[in-house]
């Protein structure tokens, strides 16, 4: 059984990462939670296919099509669809109609289909086009600003971008470090000190809700295909 996702991350302030991936010998994987929404192309037995996939709240069992090759783009948070706003992606997502093995149809043009080092180039057209759209406010928070309006603003307009609290963010992000941190044989208690986990149960209680693994079956490679790069670089 083989799923291993080939992950990088992205230069352009509109983009998260850019992946890879051919499914041989599986069937299903382990879908985990991110604020991230994304489009994937993929193509199997000649025949091309574009999504559009939202953010996750928690962890899930998707089906894979073997003997597919992928490439995605994650799109950074803020950031939306024109024709469909990020929340109401949430825990869903579009296939797309009209799709050729060289192009693909989204908010009424034709668009080349990339390979993994042409992702940036396409997602440059896209929001030359005003296809791709974002929230200043939002940006400006995620920078780390602090933007001249209530706090109450701030949360309403970062929700309808993103269709999370600030809050969700940060937890998902944590748990995603910790889960790659666990993957590379950091011992349990240092990812609660090093992430402030309040203690391990809280750790596991949120690698359960958000990875759907333990920290052994991180350690130790085990549970199955996972929509998750266990090998990114982890800060000291």
């Amino acid at each position: 059984m083989a799923l291993r996702f080939d992950i990088r991350a992205s230069d352009s302030p509109w983009v998260d990462s850019v992946w890879t991936c051919t499914s041989r010998r599986v069937t299903e994987m382990t879908s985990v939670a991110t604020p991230c929404w994304g489009l994937v192309f993929w193509e199997r037995e000649g025949t091309a296919h574009v999504s559009v996939t939202g953010p996750e709240t928690g962890t899930a069992t998707a089906p894979v099509p073997e003997g597919a090759s992928f490439v995605g783009i994650q799109f950074a948070v803020g950031t939306s669809l024109r024709v469909v706003p990020t929340a109401d992606l949430v825990d869903g997502g579009l296939v797309l109609p009209d799709v050729t093995r060289g192009s693909f149809e989204l908010d009424g043009l034709r668009w080349e289909t990339p390979g993994p080092d042409d992702a940036e180039a396409l997602v440059e057209r896209l929001v030359r086009a005003g296809a791709v759209v974002r929230d200043p406010l939002v940006a400006e928070v995620l920078r780390g600003g602090r933007p001249d309006v209530s706090g109450r603003t701030v949360e309403r307009r970062f929700r309808a971008a993103t269709g999370f609290t600030q809050g969700a963010v940060r937890q998902i992000e944590r748990v995603r470090t910790a889960s790659a941190l666990l993957a590379s044989g950091t011992p349990v208690a240092e990812v609660v000190t090093k992430l402030d986990y309040f203690d391990e149960p809280h750790l596991a209680r949120a690698l359960r809700r958000y990875v759907g693994r333990t920290a052994r079956q991180l350690r130790e490679g085990a549970g199955g295909a996972i929509a998750l790069d266990l090998d990114q670089p982890t800060t000291s």
